[in-house]
């Protein structure tokens, strides 16, 4: 693909994804016409523009659903962004952050705060027990697969299903002996999904994400050479030791964030790296950044039916990418 047929490409999902996320904004028990959520997006941003609204409106809209929507756009960009990474620097077409155990390892960080440890270290308690979860589960998962000092991409997928297993076991005991109360609440939580989202907490994931995105496209050299081959990134001169602990540990960091405020979201980074792929290509620069988009307004589209399906209640999403990664992976196995 041309430079410009790339940025046209990317021009293109961004105006796509600004626009879905404004249609998006009008579903849910409450529907609104997209006039009226243009009006009341636009008043709530400053402009003076009065319609056919009512005050409740007003709040379904900003206050509701419109930080649920941003959210699911920061989550779905986030672990399209993580997929992408893992991928590159396993050499595994599967690699995914809730295969490879790492969203495991964030949810029972969190859910250790949630129900037991409290937050021993205030708002950032909940981000940060995911993280470490998140980067411990990666670094069993990378122990296990490893041999004589070589990565064995046959072993990764099946050390992080064990490794996933198991954490989500000692999840699931967590819950069974803790407060019936509030394993209840935790519960969709586990599930995944955005119906927590306020304004007030996008500034952390919105920050990560931004400088996920900076990071990894830094990456983009190694990351390209190691699609090659172990002895190619080396040959070129990348200390290919480093170059892995820092996607690990980035993607980690970025992994624990997003799944400490949306729950056990999977498959995200699993199907759309793939599809990025399949519009420009292999080379990081380019793939990394139309990941992002593609995961943004994919998740955007699902939280919608999740809304939507079982109205007024709502579906979790993890329940949804669930379904939707499942055919996709049976389609990627009978392909490779």
């Amino acid at each position: 693909m041309s430079r410009r047929g790339y940025g046209a490409l990317v021009l293109l999902l961004l105006v796509l994804l600004v626009l879905s996320c404004l249609l998006a904004l009008g579903f849910g028990p409450a529907h609104l016409s997209p006039m009226q959520v243009g009006g009341i997006v636009l008043q709530q941003l400053g402009f003076a523009i009065d319609g056919p609204w009512s005050r409740g409106q007003e709040q379904i809209v900003w206050l509701i659903r419109a930080p649920r929507v941003l959210l699911g756009a920061l989550v779905g960009a986030g672990l399209a962004m993580v997929g992408t990474a893992l991928q590159a620097v396993t050499r595994n077409p599967l690699a995914d952050p809730h295969l490879l155990g790492v969203s495991a390892g964030a949810a029972l960080g969190a859910v250790l705060v949630v129900m037991h440890l409290g937050a021993f270290a205030g708002a950032l308690s909940l981000p940060l027990a995911a993280f470490v979860g998140a980067l411990g589960s990666m670094l069993l998962v990378l122990s296990l697969a490893s041999r004589q000092g070589r990565l064995e991409s046959d072993r990764l997928l099946l050390a992080g299903v064990a490794v996933s297993f198991v954490l989500m076991a000692v999840v699931n005991l967590l819950l069974y002996i803790g407060d019936p109360h509030a394993a209840g609440s935790v519960m969709f939580w586990m599930l995944g999904g955005l119906g927590l989202a306020r304004w007030d907490m996008l500034g952390l994931p919105a920050l990560c994400v931004l400088a996920g995105l900076i990071a990894l496209l830094a990456l983009a050299r190694p990351l390209n050479a190691l699609m090659s081959g172990e002895h190619t990134a080396v040959s070129l001169g990348f200390d290919t030791r480093r170059v892995r602990w820092q996607v690990f540990i980035s993607t980690s960091l970025l992994t624990g964030v997003l799944v400490s405020l949306s729950g056990a979201i999977g498959f995200v980074g699993l199907m759309l790296p793939h599809m990025a792929r399949y519009l420009v290509g292999a080379e990081h620069r380019r793939l990394i950044p139309v990941s992002a988009l593609l995961g943004a307004l994919f998740l955007v589209w699902v939280d919608v039916a999740a809304r939507t399906l079982i109205a007024p209640q709502d579906l979790p999403i993890g329940i949804a990418t669930a379904a939707l990664g499942g055919v996709f992976f049976v389609l990627l196995l009978r392909r490779r």
